[in-house]
């Protein structure tokens, strides 16, 4: 009888094995297939858990081309007032413009909204001289934020992402960074335009405003910012929103930039879905 009894448990044993064995060939059947990440650095994390879903060289210190421009906006909300901002002639230096003149005024979340949407340099110039009085002094206020994140592999040289010496930034810090300036309901609403005219204050001068991120055709895309210099390559910062989830993702000197996220955002999506069945 004992022999018996030992080989049921034996049986069973067996049994609970091959069942297991099984499941764990089922879901690895199921599990979405992880694509290549053709870029220099990238970071993706689910904003819900907090989950990291993909990394490569995430902590490497690189330009950031425009993606700069979230720390921009980011200060400029949490500090400026007024909100009538005279365009300063030092701002009108830069390509990438909305063709700003000295003395125009516009509101500054019109300012705000044309830098994140359209990447426009003299807008953001006008920004951080009027937040800052100085581009200098603004600079400084954009790294002070920096050490309080705690980004510890970022620093700034400049307000709108122009390749520099000690101008860089990570993808894993881009994405705290990028986290953080979410939390602001302007700046989130920024973020996901496609199209916005704006005005001065006047009304004498109306500026179309057409997103430079494609990404933004997707539904499910919500923002965030684009950026490309000779140095850092294609850049971007895409935020999607599904299922109760947020994907966030950093790329650096991106591979076939609008392809590849999208690809690496669906693939975020498939890992969240089949985490949950």
């Amino acid at each position: 009888m004992r022999g018996l009894a030992r080989g049921r448990v034996f049986v069973g044993l067996v049994l609970i094995a091959l069942c297991g064995a099984r499941g764990h060939d089922a879901l690895a059947e199921n599990a979405p297939v992880r694509p290549s990440i053709k870029a220099s650095a990238l970071y993706m994390v689910d904003l819900k858990s907090g989950r990291v879903l993909l990394e490569k060289n995430a902590t490497r210190r690189l330009p950031p081309a425009s993606l700069t421009k979230v720390m921009t906006a980011l200060v400029a909300l949490e500090t400026a007032s007024p909100h009538v901002v005279t365009i300063d002639r030092r701002a009108l230096l830069h390509r990438s413009s909305l063709k700003l003149h000295a003395g125009e005024q516009f509101l500054l979340r019109d300012l705000l909204t044309a830098m994140l949407v359209t990447s426009a340099n003299d807008a953001c110039q006008a920004v951080a001289l009027h937040v800052g009085g100085e581009a200098d002094r603004f600079v400084t206020m954009m790294n002070e934020r920096a050490r309080a994140l705690g980004l510890e592999n970022t620093h700034f040289a400049n307000a709108c992402g122009f390749d520099a010496p000690g101008h860089y930034s990570t993808a894993a810090d881009l994405a705290k960074l990028t986290e953080q300036a979410l939390r602001a309901p302007a700046f989130s609403m920024m973020v996901r335009t496609v199209t916005r005219d704006i005005a001065s204050v006047d009304g004498t001068r109306h500026v179309p405003l057409h997103s430079t991120n494609e990404l933004l055709l997707d539904p499910d895309v919500t923002g965030v910012k684009t950026g490309y210099t000779s140095k850092a390559g294609r850049c971007v910062i895409a935020s999607m929103f599904k299922d109760g989830h947020q994907l966030l993702l950093v790329g650096l000197n991106v591979m076939d930039r609008w392809e590849q996220a999208t690809q690496l955002l669906r693939y975020g999506q498939a890992v969240l879905r089949a985490g949950n069945e």
